[in-house]
């Protein structure tokens, strides 16, 4: 255990003294103390738990704990990364509770996940856990507590059976899958009995209050910074996007009664604030924050902010920003086609990514990092020189201005219209392609790593089969090569990589999350696939490099029973 790092927090809330009561719980975050720490949803669940006089909560670290319980009722992960998963399972080891949920028994703890890798498809990680709460902390926390007082005493299977009828809360050991062949795709999903729900509904917070900071500490990853969250969702609903589907409706918080009194209170602590969100700029009332936080009094203010909508980077914004030691500023582009962004639906032109960087440079900015994506559907060769040519530009356009391409993958996301493809085998070539052209006109090229969304697109559409290899590649090792020799060790008894990654899905199909209902129905994300689809067609013809789609889920059906919608 190392104190001092605890000896640094300067909290901005005020714990409460537990009652003799209290049931024991341990918060943990499957990761160092100074990632952690950063975490926004960590740090206001740790504290919602902290000034509960009904529980008494210790956090947990892979690097450093507070004094733990000698026996703990409750331990519960956040989780941020996909890969913390090893993290998880030897943390669990290290307080000697079995990580098989099936192997647990009455004297165990009850263990819940929460966070956006669990919310979006919990299903690869299920059978570690036996509780998983879907959706928004806020509501979320306090109904687990109050269900689980309820049945504090009885058996653990009571307790199961009790939590699983909390709105949000999923208890994986509570629903049986079956398969149509041992390594082939799903048959059903069904609770095991009448009582427990069929399906789970994703729980949102409606409230106009956001989440802020409450702990500042010179240890965070982030140093001493104090962060509010300004908005939560993104309106813009591209369609590969988990942050915008998965936790829609849009919300703001409330300049006056909320952003403003959080910022004079982090600003008691430390000169560093962090705006976070989607889509800051899309706050209604931003252009009245900055005008707030561009007061004299703010001077000291070191200023950072979340990636912006595109076309809001005013001279103003960046005067701000550049006011209030920002050097840059990223924004997200998807590609430099037109065509490419009709198919993910981003309503975004040319000449307004190249205004973007025309004003971040006005306004006293020096860098400006956009981010791109290759692999999506419908991309051909044409696409990506259309995005090297606008790089090109728009160093033309404002020269002198530091330009980064950051570019990743595209990964199917649970819950999103991309939900049913695979991953374009081509994309790593692709990364490489634009790497050549980018380099030798002076622009910073910054790709994620093929291999990386490789493995995130296996656990982004993982089903609970995975659990088995999930545990061979911990002792394997993270890398593709350790996840593709698990695969070889399991043949037969799953499905292989390709089609958990490549294998375009259809519409028929039961997904491994068909039973977690999340904002917005199937047909829904149907409609906007189809949306997506009707820009895609045109640019097939002449694309002969372009792997074959495969199948859209029937496609001429989808076409016939969901008509195109006007895109969002």
């Amino acid at each position: 255990m190392t104190s001092s790092l605890f000896d640094s927090e300067r909290l901005l809330f005020t714990p409460t003294t537990p009652d003799t009561n209290a049931i024991p719980l341990i918060f943990a975050f499957p990761n160092e103390y100074s990632v952690g720490i950063t975490s926004l949803g960590y740090q206001v669940i740790w504290a919602t738990l902290a000034m509960r006089d009904d529980v008494q909560v210790s956090r947990l670290f892979t690097d450093t704990h507070e004094q733990l319980p000698r026996k703990s009722e409750i331990v519960g992960f956040s989780i941020s990364w996909e890969l913390d998963y090893v993290n998880i399972l030897n943390l669990l080891e290290s307080l000697e509770i079995p990580i098989w949920a099936a192997s647990r028994n009455d004297s165990h703890p009850i263990i819940f996940g929460g966070g956006p890798v669990l919310t979006a498809n919990p299903e690869p990680f299920a059978d570690f856990f036996d509780v998983i709460l879907l959706g928004d902390g806020e509501n979320l926390l306090g109904n687990l507590i109050e269900a689980y007082k309820e049945v504090r005493n009885s058996s653990r299977q009571t307790q199961l059976q009790r939590l699983a009828q909390v709105p949000g809360i999923y208890v994986p050991s509570l629903y049986e899958v079956e398969y149509h062949t041992r390594d082939g795709a799903i048959k059903s999903i069904q609770p095991i009995s009448p009582e427990i729900p069929a399906v789970v509904q994703k729980q949102t917070y409606r409230g106009n209050t956001l989440s802020a900071s409450t702990v500042v500490t010179e240890k965070a990853a982030w140093e001493n910074i104090y962060m509010v969250e300004m908005v939560r969702s993104c309106p813009e609903m591209c369609r590969f996007c988990l942050a915008s589907y998965l936790t829609l409706p849009f919300r703001t918080a409330s300049l006056e009664n909320s952003l403003i009194p959080a910022i004079e209170r982090g600003l008691q602590v430390t000169n560093r604030l962090g705006l976070l969100g989607a889509s800051v700029t899309q706050h209604p009332e931003f252009e009245a924050l900055l005008d707030y936080i561009s007061h004299p009094k703010y001077d000291d203010v070191r200023l950072s902010i979340a990636s912006v909508r595109t076309n809001t980077v005013t001279v103003q914004l960046a005067k701000t920003l550049a006011q209030r030691d920002t050097r840059s500023l990223t924004i997200a582009v998807e590609s430099g086609s037109e065509k490419i962004r009709q198919i993910v639906n981003k309503k975004l032109h040319n000449d307004e990514i190249i205004q973007a960087a025309i004003n971040a440079k006005a306004g006293g900015l020096t860098g400006l990092k956009l981010y791109g994506m290759a692999g999506i559907p419908g991309e051909s060769t044409e696409d990506l020189e259309q995005t090297v040519a606008m790089m090109h530009t728009i160093k033309k356009a404002a020269p002198g201005l530091r330009l980064t391409f950051g570019c990743s993958t595209f990964v199917p996301k649970a819950h999103t219209p991309f939900q049913w493809l695979g991953v374009n085998p081509q994309a790593e070539k692709r990364l490489q392609f634009l790497q050549k052209q980018l380099k030798p006109k002076g622009i910073e090229f910054r790709p994620e790593s093929y291999n990386w969304s490789i493995i995130q697109a296996l656990l982004s559409r993982g089903d609970r089969r995975l659990s088995q290899l999930l545990q061979l590649t911990r002792n394997f090792g993270d890398s593709l090569g350790s996840y593709k020799r698990a695969f070889k060790q399991l043949k037969g008894q799953i499905p292989d990589l390709n089609f958990y990654v490549h294998a375009d899905w259809s519409a028929e199909q039961i997904l491994p999350w068909s039973h977690l209902q999340g904002p917005l129905p199937q047909s829904t994300l149907l409609k906007h696939l189809a949306a997506a689809k009707s820009y895609f067609d045109s640019s097939q013809k002449g694309s002969g490099e372009m792997r074959e789609m495969g199948r859209w889920g029937d496609e001429e059906r989808i076409s016939s029973h969901y008509p195109i919608p006007n895109a969002q």
